[in-house]
């Protein structure tokens, strides 16, 4: 049992002793003591080691609390210091042969001096196994250029309403990544009731709604198409494409991820801002006067009247009546039937992640939603597929890999950490032949922690996988590039490739019997979402 645990496990008794200590009277058979016990007795979670320690700490408080309260009577101060020398046991050894309240309060200080000594070696060992598991987790990597944090994001756009941040390029840190070297990374947040003045930019793009509720109107060349957006919608707008959007939620904010396939520059694009003034510039007053003039039919002193009036920024507060008559009604849809199952989608420029009869994969350790181009065509235009993994606290996905598409991930809730096989990095080249390997290895572990925001890139052909820390969920949004033809290759559980081997192949690669091939790769019997690490720890494993 680790000294994390020890230390939960503590915390919960007391807790529940508290609990019970206003309302439980001592009796000759103490009810309050009785019901720590039973406490002890019925935790799911523990096993009976566990439980035999839990229900220790329970008697253990119970007399020191007796001790503690005898003292009082006689009128002695139970916080005086004594320091009999030794571990507990010893330490009590010597308090046998006293009587009365005198033995009490030697008792009472063995244990005061034990849990001092106690709680520091909790403590030591605590930063130790901190350290340990941060080094496992990647906080000790100095040089990863497959993981993306904070820091690594801009401010392209900041109001009071809202802002878009913007991932540096995937070829930053090494050239490894150049395969995905022509797509950006961005992250685009509104507050409630706010409206985004209309835009466009020199970049196909994908946006994933991860959390809140909006509407957003594309302009296409002989139609306005507006609908509503919600969490787990997949939009495509292809480059050039002018658009607005509201935030339609009096007190969530609006997040939505977006990926863009620039068109004029690799891994560089621009956007544009018709409507606006002086902030932000509007493209039109970049033309001559003249031209401007001609254009629009009108005055030069009409025009920078017009033009100066708006100086608040892309991302602007409406009124409540503008957020209702911009989101009350959809237009652009066709077909009937429950969107998305009837005979045409709410949009073709739409599809939402939720909304699929089920998911891929599930079970009690996790999740996974995938859209593909046979569900929503747009995907095509990016040879792409999105997916959305929500990894159960404590659990993991299977190691795996994919065959040629890679992975772009961003974490949108939770924390956890991932570990992937990846030959060794240099800090300059991507390029470098086996003489700038480490001696004798042919593979690298590239480990880090992930938290909210944290984007990491899995090259095609890398083992991976994902683990989720023990306090909360681990959700993922993961966009699958030259998804055409890929092939998923799981390494662990239902279905992983060893299992398709011949037995000769089994004996002669692994150099032990079929069978004994058979029961490791078969062992796990459960299918993409398994136990994590640290659940598998005290269980028995054939």
């Amino acid at each position: 049992m680790s000294a994390k645990s020890k230390l939960s496990t503590l915390i919960l008794i007391l807790s529940l002793v508290f609990l019970y200590a206003g309302c439980l009277a001592f009796a000759r058979q103490d009810p309050e003591l009785k019901q720590c016990t039973h406490q002890c007795r019925v935790q799911q979670q523990y096993d009976e080691k566990q439980k035999e320690e839990c229900v220790r700490t329970c008697e253990e408080y119970h007399r020191e609390k007796k001790d503690r309260e005898s003292l009082k009577e006689v009128g002695q101060d139970p916080d005086v210091e004594f320091h009999p020398g030794g571990e507990l046991s010893e330490c009590q050894s010597r308090c046998v042969g006293l009587a009365g309240e005198v033995r009490q309060l030697c008792l009472f200080r063995c244990q005061q001096k034990w849990r001092r000594d106690y709680a520091s070696r909790w403590e030591e060992e605590g930063k130790k196994q901190s350290k340990e598991d941060a080094e496992d987790e990647g906080e000790e990597e100095k040089h990863n250029p497959y993981v993306f944090e904070d820091k690594h994001f801009s401010t392209a756009i900041k109001t009071g309403k809202g802002r878009v941040d913007l991932l540096t390029k995937f070829t930053h840190n090494s050239d490894i990544l150049r395969g995905i070297e022509n797509y950006r990374l961005a992250l685009l947040v509104a507050s409630p009731k706010s409206f985004v003045v209309p835009n466009h930019f020199d970049a196909n793009a994908i946006f994933v709604v991860t959390q809140g509720r909006g509407t957003l109107t594309l302009i296409h060349e002989d139609k306005r198409e507006s609908f509503n957006i919600e969490t787990g919608d997949i939009i495509h707008v292809r480059a050039g494409t002018p658009l607005y959007l509201i935030n339609r939620d009096d007190n969530e904010k609006l997040f939505i991820v977006k990926l863009l396939q620039p068109i004029n520059q690799p891994d560089h694009y621009e956007v544009f801002y018709g409507a606006g003034g002086a902030k932000p510039e509007s493209f039109y007053e970049t033309f001559s006067t003249e031209i401007l003039e001609a254009a629009l039919k009108t005055s030069r002193d009409k025009l920078e009247r017009f033009f100066d009036k708006q100086g608040k920024g892309p991302f602007l507060e409406a009124s409540k009546e503008q957020i209702e008559a911009m989101s009350s009604h959809e237009e652009g849809s066709k077909g009937g039937g429950l969107w998305p199952f009837g005979s045409e989608s709410k949009s073709k420029s739409a599809f939402n992640l939720f909304r699929k009869r089920e998911p891929s994969h599930c079970n009690r350790y996790g999740q996974l939603f995938e859209v593909e181009e046979d569900e929503f065509k747009r995907l095509k235009d990016f040879d792409l597929r999105v997916s959305y993994a929500n990894i159960t606290k404590g659990c993991m996905s299977a190691p795996f890999y994919n065959s040629r598409a890679i992975k772009i991930a961003i974490v949108v809730k939770g924390e956890g950490y991932f570990e992937m096989v990846s030959p060794p990095v240099s800090p300059k080249s991507s390029q470098e032949d086996s003489g700038g390997r480490k001696s004798g290895s042919r593979y690298q572990k590239i480990s880090s922690r992930l938290r909210s925001d944290t984007v990491f890139v899995v090259p095609a052909g890398h083992p991976f996988v994902t683990v989720a820390s023990r306090n909360n969920n681990l959700e993922i949004l993961c966009f699958e590039v030259n998804i055409e033809n890929n092939v998923r290759y799981l390494l662990a559980g239902e279905g992983n490739y060893v299992q398709q081997f011949e037995k000769e192949a089994k004996e002669l690669a692994f150099k032990s019997k079929e069978e004994e091939v058979d029961r490791i790769f078969g062992n796990q019997d459960e299918e993409f979402f398994f136990p994590g690490p640290r659940q598998q720890r005290g269980r028995d494993y054939e």
